[in-house]
């Protein structure tokens, strides 16, 4: 995962843990004070709730202590690899992506960051600038062309 992945998931299991957790108990705590339990909607939620959170928590926590980080900026090369950002063009469409080849808890195909493990990734490891990558996607077939190969 890039340094950058991992700091997200740090934040994210932070707000977790800080806010999220004291929110789930005060409403677990206001919905108690409500009486019977059994029969409860607030308390079964703030429960579900809590178990979702809680779960998250420990999934967070488990990935981030197993975390290989990748510090991007110390790569280099003239072929694509983990970290590598590239920029394609559709053979068919002549439309220009730039992608950059994060791990699978990071990938978020709007903000250009696409899975190692993602059909167009696995295409595109070990090529170079000029080589042309075809798989089959989703959507169907595609090709492109790599324009140009990077580490920021």
């Amino acid at each position: 995962m890039t340094a950058r992945g991992h700091a997200a998931l740090e934040v994210e299991l932070k707000r977790l843990t800080s806010e999220e957790r004291p929110r789930i108990i005060a409403a677990i705590s206001e919905a108690r004070a409500h009486g019977d339990l059994s029969e409860n909607a607030e308390y079964h939620a703030a429960k579900e709730a809590q178990s979702l959170n809680e779960g998250r928590i420990a999934e967070l926590e488990d990935k981030l202590s197993r975390a290989e980080i990748i510090d991007v900026s110390k790569l280099s090369g003239k072929t694509v690899k983990f970290g590598a950002t590239v920029k394609l063009v559709d053979e068919d469409t002549e439309e220009e992506k730039t992608y950059q080849i994060v791990g699978d808890l990071e990938a978020d195909v709007r903000l250009g960051r696409i899975s190692i493990s993602s059909p167009i990734a696995r295409a595109l490891i070990g090529k170079q600038v000029g080589d042309t990558v075809a798989f089959v996607a989703p959507g169907g077939d595609r090709s492109y062309e790599i324009l140009d190969v990077g580490f920021r």
